[in-house]
C-alpha cells in the first residue's frame, strides 16, 4: 500500500494507518465476499469485526454507557490541524510524560488541535512483548492528560512510541479525564517516521454507525496546506 503522495503544489499526503491484513490480524477480522449473481457480475463483502480494529478512533462512548458514541461527537472533531509531538530520547525509558516535558516538546500545540505523541522507544502495541523488558515505550497518566484537557485539545493519538496499556492505574485516570471532555483517542498511528513537518491537516473520521464505541479509521495528514502550517 502506498504511504506517501505528492499532490503537486508543495502538498504531501502521508497515510497514517495500520494496513489490516485478515489472514494475519489477531483482532476480530473475517471478510466474506460473495457474487449476488445475475448476468453481471456483482460482488459484495460481508465484514465481521469489532470496533477496535487497526487504527482506530475511540469515542467517550468507549468509556461510559452515558457519553457520546461516534455518531454524536461533531465530525468536526475528526479533523483539524494535527501537531506531532516527539518526544524521541528526551525522556527516559518507561518514563511518564509529565506537564514538564509536555511544556518543553509541544509549544506548538493550540487549543483545538489534534495531537499525535511518540517516541524512539518502538514496539507494536498489544503483542507478547508488552510489558516485557522489550518494552522501553513512554507511558501517559492522569498528569499528562490533565496537560491535554488544559489546552483544550479535541484528540490524542499515538504512536509506537507511546504505551497505553501499562497498568490501570495509568490508563484509567487517562481515560476518565480526557473522554469525560470528550477529547477522542486516535490508537495507533502508523508511518510517522515519513512526516516531513510537525504541523500539518489531519484526518481520520469514523464509520457513521450509531452505538460504535470505536471506529476503524483512515487516518491521513496532508502537509503543505497554509492554513494548517
Amino acid at each position: 500500500m502506498q504511504i506517501v503522495y505528492d499532490m503537486g503544489n508543495g502538498m504531501r499526503m502521508v497515510d497514517l494507518s495500520k494496513l489490516v491484513d485478515p489472514a494475519v490480524e489477531t483482532r476480530r477480522c473475517k471478510l466474506d465476499r460473495f457474487n449476488t449473481g445475475g448476468p453481471i457480475p456483482d460482488f459484495h463483502t460481508n465484514f465481521d469485526i469489532m470496533s477496535h480494529l487497526g487504527t482506530h478512533a475511540e469515542c467517550p462512548y468507549h468509556h461510559d454507557d452515558n457519553w457520546p458514541d461516534v455518531t454524536s461527537v461533531p465530525l468536526s472533531t475528526f479533523v483539524g490541524r494535527g501537531v506531532y509531538v516527539d518526544f524521541k530520547e528526551s525522556c527516559a525509558p518507561n518514563s511518564h510524560i509529565t506537564a514538564a516535558d509536555l511544556d518543553r516538546e509541544a509549544k506548538k500545540v493550540r487549543e483545538g488541535d489534534i495531537v499525535i505523541i511518540d517516541s524512539s522507544y518502538k514496539l507494536n502495541p498489544f503483542t507478547p512483548d508488552t510489558n516485557t523488558e522489550k518494552d522501553k515505550r513512554l507511558f501517559v497518566n492522569g498528569e499528562t492528560a490533565e496537560w491535554f484537557k488544559a489546552k483544550k485539545v479535541k484528540a490524542v493519538g499515538f504512536g509506537d512510541g507511546v504505551s497505553i496499556e501499562n497498568c490501570n492505574e495509568d490508563v484509567k485516570p487517562f481515560h476518565d479525564i480526557l473522554l469525560a471532555e470528550n477529547i477522542i483517542f486516535i490508537e495507533v498511528l502508523k508511518n510517522l517516521e515519513y512526516l516531513e513537518k510537525d504541523v500539518f491537516f489531519m484526518s481520520f473520521s469514523p464509520l457513521p454507525i450509531k452505538g460504535l464505541d470505536s471506529s476503524p479509521v483512515h487516518a491521513y495528514a496532508i502537509e503543505g496546506i497554509a492554513e494548517f502550517s
